[in-house]
């Protein structure tokens, strides 16, 4: 297993597991693949490399990329789902259904924490369904719960 960093011509990729970050609960039949055009999910990845907050670390086993972790500053005019203020990058992950469980969420999460303390940030956020497996991997690596809808949490982590 490889961690590094998005390549300019990724862009499809990450376009790739923005889709692939889409939770779609056991039985349900996954949203069409356009979604990811709407403005409340295409802004995750629009324009990608605007500024240094833009972060964007990819994953490569067996050679090839099975997954990615990826960091955007937004604002209060234009929250994320997982916003939490004007100062704390709001994470995105997707991992291949086959590369999961094998601890890969857990070198992306340290990997892109470690990018994001180098520039001087204190905390990261991210949004997670209730019934997303991986809201375990989030408490389990110190994210804690700071807003709840009745399906998802918005989670916060320090960095310092």
């Amino acid at each position: 297993m490889t961690i590094r960093k998005l390549q300019a011509e990724e862009t499809d990729f990450l376009a790739d597991m923005l889709y692939e970050a889409i939770f779609v609960p056991e039985g349900h039949k996954a949203l069409p693949r356009e979604v990811i055009a709407d403005k409340s999910l295409s802004k995750y990845i629009d324009h990608w490399g605007k500024d240094k907050f833009d972060i964007a670390l990819v994953v490569e086993a067996d050679e090839q990329a099975v997954g990615a972790i990826w960091g955007r500053l937004f604002t209060e005019e234009n929250k994320g789902f997982g916003y939490v203020d004007d100062h704390t990058p709001e994470l995105s992950m997707a991992v291949k259904t086959e590369y999961r469980n094998k601890g890969i969420g857990t070198e992306l999460i340290k990997a892109i924490a470690s990018a994001y303390q180098k520039i001087g940030v204190e905390h990261l956020s991210l949004s997670v369904d209730k019934a997303n497996n991986a809201a375990n991997l989030y408490k389990r690596l110190g994210c804690e719960i700071v807003e709840e809808t009745e399906t998802a949490w918005t989670m916060k982590k320090s960095i310092k």
